[in-house]
């Protein structure tokens, strides 16, 4: 059996959790530079607000004047989201985290199980000890536990056991708002006659190859039960990292550019040791804005790639490495919105391939080094040690007026009990 645990309005929940004020009240979430609506209360859809409204129309709008907008704390959606998935294994080993609000529960209990009150049990857990409401389907396969929790967390309980014939309900289901399929492979189906979830579940096999793909297919066996969609391996090493951002104002300064790539560089290599692995390179890329005046210039992307003389996990390093080639895509006069790097050719330490006239000593030094900052982060919050190169100011950094405090990933900003 599956279930699959889904956090109610996720980053609005998690904001709530801190701010007890704001139970019962519309509440929006904002993306970054505090762009548009990514998650809503209840009381928030009933103002009939919708997803990716723009915050300006929001904040300027009379009538949504009792709504309170937020701005996208993503260290702290991210602390809420690692306790959740801990609390989920004092249930079961077999947690595979599918996003940062759900999580995939594989199941193997005792013939005769009550999977309802199993799913109102642990949604009192999560609920008594991190303080975050969810809804839980269980159902044979994933695609079918999705459809559960879609009914679950509409009922009072916050639960849906899906029965062993799921036909009754798959008939009234859109074929659209089946897992994977959307609204424009919705609408391809329906020209073959395929418009409910049922009738999908009940199309053949080879039909379905012949016009689509192999994972529709899948996913049509899914619906009858058949459970085909893998299990991801939990600890399995990533193939790339990437960090990129957008700016909160435009950056014309190649200082502040190579501040921003400096801390995305920073970031991304502290992911990068925690999986203990090593890059061979990076591509860095700078994306910017059209111009209009004095005459049109499209916008578009500067880019490049690095290699590393040695595969490379050291942020320090790496930063030797990246500036010198930062000046060569930069464009005096364009008008920078967004920066990112993506490490490649990653390599395990334990498999990795040594340099034979590299300095054995040197490189131990600069390993300790970048060990040391992340202990030190770890111990006394995110950002108390990184390289000057990263800037001290950052006014490139993204807009978030309305942030609330890290309460749970900064030591100067936990809560306080007076």
């Amino acid at each position: 059996m599956i279930a699959l645990v889904d956090g109610n309005n996720f980053y609005v929940s998690c904001e709530r959790i801190f701010d007890p004020s704001l139970e019962g009240k519309p509440v929006a979430v904002l993306s970054n530079n505090d762009g548009c609506v990514i998650s809503r209360s209840l009381e928030c859809k009933e103002l009939g607000i919708p997803m990716g409204t723009p915050g300006f129309q929001l904040k300027a709008a009379p009538a949504h004047s009792g709504l309170i907008l937020k701005s996208s704390n993503y260290e702290l959606y991210g602390d809420i989201s690692r306790r959740v998935i801990v609390t989920l294994g004092e249930f079961t080993p077999d947690v595979e985290q599918y996003s940062i609000d759900e999580a995939f529960l594989h199941l193997h209990p005792p013939a005769g199980t009550d999977f309802a009150a199993l799913g109102a049990r642990i949604r009192r857990t999560i609920l008594k000890w991190i303080g975050i409401p969810c809804g839980i389907g269980f159902a044979p396969s994933k695609t079918l536990a999705k459809i559960a929790n879609h009914i679950g967390k509409k009922l009072p309980e916050g639960v849906f056991v899906m029965p062993e014939d799921p036909r009754p309900i798959l008939e009234t289901l859109p074929v659209g708002e089946v897992w994977g399929v959307g609204r424009r492979l919705g609408d391809k189906l329906a020209l073959l006659g395929i418009r409910t979830a049922w009738q999908l579940a009940a199309a053949g096999e080879t039909v379905l190859r012949r016009h689509f793909n192999v994972t529709l297919a899948k996913t049509a066996l899914e619906l009858r039960g058949i459970p085909l969609f893998e299990q991801e391996a939990p600890g399995e090493l990533s193939k790339s990292i990437s960090c990129s951002r957008s700016f909160g104002r435009p950056v014309t300064v190649f200082e502040e550019l190579a501040e921003a790539v400096a801390h995305y560089t920073g970031a991304a290599a502290e992911k990068l040791r925690k999986e203990k692995q090593r890059a061979a390179g990076v591509n860095l890329y700078l994306q910017y804005y059209p111009e209009y005046e004095p005459h049109p210039q499209p916008g578009g992307v500067h880019a490049t790639t690095v290699s590393f003389a040695t595969p490379l996990s050291g942020t320090l390093p790496m930063l030797r490495e990246i500036q010198p080639k930062l000046r060569g895509i930069f464009q005096p006069g364009r008008r920078y919105k967004k920066a990112g790097v993506l490490f490649f050719g990653l390599e395990s330490e334990e498999n990795r391939q040594t340099d034979l006239f590299a300095d054995p000593v040197r490189e131990a030094k600069t390993d300790r080094l970048s060990e040391t900052m992340d202990q030190i982060n770890r111990h006394f919050g995110r950002g108390t040690l990184f390289p000057l190169a990263e800037g001290i100011r950052r006014p490139w950094k993204m807009k978030r007026e309305m942030l609330t405090r890290s309460f749970t990933t900064d030591w100067n900003e936990i809560p306080e009990v007076k």
